[in-house]
């Protein structure tokens, strides 16, 4: 029964998140009052969401001055919310990767790749540069990942080890007709981090895993 109480608990707070995430798209910047009002609950419980989907980065607040009494404060969506809503992107992205196929044969699609991944590198490698440690420089790309829409995270294993693990993939449609972005994404990140370091990928996103893990062992230490 305690199990079936939490998991209803869990249940209508993701609903609840959801609805506060769609009358801000649609509403606009609103304060904890309104949105209370909107969806028939306190002020108080509302508060307690918003700090949840602040965390999550989803949502940030202004301060706007009221002629009377504290400032409010006014919610909306972050850029990094896009992500939640339907996007045609996904259809493009996929009907270019198919007409590319179709005019350059795989022999072009690779080298799109190819290209891809050498911009992608410098590009992390400019915003988690190798000469951080390598606990800095996952959690410097794991943020790099986050802002794109991966929702990447940073985990210390026991052994000694860490596991690169990305919630969500913003060109998952695009990998599912053309393998080669997942192959390349393993690819940048070993590049990424350089040779004194082995990447592993442990779950993957095209083949039922509802996230995508690399597994981190630096070379020069011993792993337990």
């Amino acid at each position: 029964m305690a199990k079936t109480t939490t998991a209803s608990k869990e249940g209508t707070a993701i609903r609840t998140k959801r609805e506060i995430i769609k009358l801000l798209k649609q509403e606009g910047a609103i304060d904890a009052l309104q949105l209370a009002k909107l969806l028939g609950l306190t002020g108080m419980a509302v508060r307690q969401h918003l700090y949840n989907l602040q965390e999550e980065q989803l949502v940030a607040f202004e301060e706007e001055a009221r002629p009377m009494g504290r400032p409010a404060k006014m919610w909306r969506l972050t850029p990094e919310a896009n992500r939640l809503f339907p996007d045609g992107h996904a259809d493009l992205l996929v009907s270019m990767i198919e007409s590319m196929r179709e005019a350059f044969e795989e022999e072009g699609l690779e080298k799109m790749l190819e290209i891809r991944n050498r911009k992608q590198i410098l590009q992390y490698l400019s915003k988690a540069p190798s000469v951080l440690p390598l606990k800095e420089q996952l959690e410097a790309l794991a943020h790099a990942r986050t802002a794109e829409g991966y929702m990447a995270e940073v985990i210390d294993n026991v052994d000694g080890s860490y596991s690169f693990v990305e919630k969500h993939c913003p060109i998952c449609e695009a990998a599912k007709v053309c393998s080669g972005f997942c192959s390349k994404e393993l690819e940048m990140i070993q590049q990424v981090l350089g040779e004194d370091v082995d990447v592993e990928r442990k779950a993957h996103m095209l083949t039922n895993s509802n996230r995508c893990i690399y597994s981190i062992k630096p070379k020069d230490s011993i792993v337990l």
